[in-house]
C-alpha cells in the first residue's frame, strides 16, 4: 500500500499585495526541515494568492449597476458585494434571499464567485474582500517554475479553495490552479477486482489532494495556508484545474 505524509508548513506570514511567495514558501519548508523532492506536492490556499496578487477591493470603491441593486434586493446583499459577484461571473445559476450561486469566469459553479471576506483584517469604516486570483492555473505553473529554479526539485502545485456542494451539506476543498500534475485522472477501460471494465470512472485527483491539505488548514485561525505532501504516485503531466470543469453541454443541473 502506498503512503504518504501530508505536513503543514508553519509560520507562513500574513500576506500582502507585492509579497513574493516564493521567499515565504521556502522559508516555511525550511523551519520545517522540509528538502523538496520530484514528486512533491504543495497546496497552497487560494488567499494568499490572491492577497500577493493583489485582488482585495474595498467595497467602498465600488459603485453598483442597476442590475446589481436589483439583485441585491432579491438576495439580501449589499448591491456592491453584488456588482463583483456579477463581473466575475458569466451567468447567475441560482438566487433566493441570501443566496446567490453564479457560474465563475473560471468555469466552475460557486456562491458568491468565490468572493470571501474571512481571514481578511478590515480597516475601520469600511470592508475589504478578497477575489479569486484571475488566473489561477498560471498562478500555480509561475510557482511551480520558480520553485524548480530555486530547488531544482520538479513538483505539483495545487491552489485549494473551499465550496459547497449542490447535493451536500458543508464545504470541502477543491482545486481552482494546478500545476505539473494530472487534475483529473481517467479510469475508463481498467478493470476492477472482478474483471469488470470501468466505463465511467474519472478521478478529480486535484479536488482530493485539496481536501486533503484543507484539514490541515481549516476554514478559522488555524493560519496554515500551505501544507506540503510527499508519497503520492502519479504520472507528472500537465493538468490544469480547467481540466475539471464540467462541460456545459455535459451540465444537467445547471
Amino acid at each position: 500500500m502506498n503512503q504518504f505524509t501530508v505536513t503543514a508548513v508553519p509560520n507562513i506570514p500574513k500576506v500582502q499585495k507585492g509579497d513574493n511567495l516564493l521567499e515565504l514558501i521556502l522559508a516555511g519548508l525550511k523551519e520545517a526541515n522540509i528538502t523538496l523532492q520530484d514528486g512533491d506536492i504543495l497546496a497552497i490556499a487560494q488567499k494568499i494568492v490572491s492577497k500577493s496578487e493583489g485582488r482585495k477591493v474595498l467595497l467602498s470603491t465600488v459603485t453598483p449597476s442597476h442590475q446589481a441593486i436589483e439583485v441585491g434586493e432579491q438576495v439580501d446583499k449589499d448591491p456592491r458585494l453584488v456588482e463583483l459577484i456579477l463581473q466575475e461571473s458569466e451567468e447567475i445559476s441560482r438566487m433566493r434571499k441570501g443566496v446567490l450561486i453564479v457560474r465563475h469566469n473560471l468555469g466552475f459553479t460557486s456562491a458568491n464567485a468565490g468572493i470571501d471576506r474571512s481571514n481578511i483584517k478590515q480597516p475601520d469604516g469600511d470592508e475589504v474582500v478578497l477575489l479569486l486570483p484571475v488566473d489561477p492555473d498560471e498562478s500555480a505553473e509561475h510557482l511551480r517554475q520558480s520553485l524548480l529554479e530555486s530547488t531544482g526539485a520538479s513538483i505539483g502545485i495545487v491552489i485549494t479553495d473551499s465550496h459547497g456542494r449542490p447535493f451536500r451539506m458543508g464545504q470541502t476543498g477543491i482545486a481552482i490552479g494546478v500545476a505539473g500534475i494530472p487534475a483529473l485522472i481517467d479510469r475508463r477501460g481498467d478493470t476492477d477486482l472482478f474483471g469488470y471494465v470501468l466505463k465511467v470512472t474519472e478521478i478529480a485527483v486535484a479536488d482530493e489532494i485539496a481536501a486533503t491539505a484543507d484539514l490541515l488548514m481549516g476554514p478559522g485561525s488555524e493560519g496554515i495556508p500551505v501544507v506540503h505532501i510527499r508519497g503520492l504516485s502519479y504520472a507528472q503531466t500537465e493538468g490544469k484545474a480547467t481540466d475539471l470543469v464540467r462541460p456545459k453541454e455535459f451540465d444537467l443541473y445547471r
